[in-house]
């Protein structure tokens, strides 16, 4: 569907704009005060998955980043929802923006750490844990998938009605 490669695409020129300028202005220095110190611009390397879950874990994080990737591409051409082509693409950009990471930072392929960088409450990421563009647009995607999963929205575009879920 058109809506899911077009927000996907989007949502990975983002990230990876954002890591770009990150990595140029931010590592190195201290955090940015925004918003009186609701959000801080903080540099950080992240071997884990999103919000630095996992860390230590990167080449089975770039794998099941691979397989979400190949899954979700193969399922685009049966995609009928515009609500699930805005979670989908939501995930797959933001698996791609991760994955891309993992493949060409260093320290190596399948091994590189995501650039993270946005930091709410606490400039270390005490309060809560350091992030990008990417990991955002994952967790958007996978709660609109669950939401949508839940009021019964398939992906062909029809919804299940009670009698059908029990």
């Amino acid at each position: 569907m058109l809506w899911l490669a077009l927000l996907a695409l989007a949502t990975l020129a983002v990230d990876l704009g954002t890591k770009t300028w990150a990595l140029a202005e931010l590592d190195g220095r201290e955090p940015i005060r925004l918003l009186g110190g609701v959000l801080y611009l903080s540099f950080a390397r992240n071997t884990g998955a999103a919000f630095s879950l996992a860390s230590g874990y990167t080449i089975g994080l770039t794998l099941v980043s691979l397989t979400v990737v190949v899954v979700i591409v193969r399922f685009a051409g049966r995609l009928r929802s515009l609500p699930w082509a805005i979670a989908l693409g939501l995930i797959l950009g933001g698996a791609t923006g991760n994955l891309v990471d993992r493949l060409f930072r260093p320290p190596g392929p399948l091994r590189g750490a995501v650039i993270d960088f946005l930091s709410l409450f606490d400039k270390h990421g005490d309060a809560w844990p350091i992030f990008n563009i990417a990991d955002s647009a994952l967790v958007c995607g996978v709660g609109l998938a669950v939401v949508l999963e839940l009021t019964g929205r398939r992906l062909n575009g029809t919804r299940v009605v009670k009698a059908e879920r029990a």
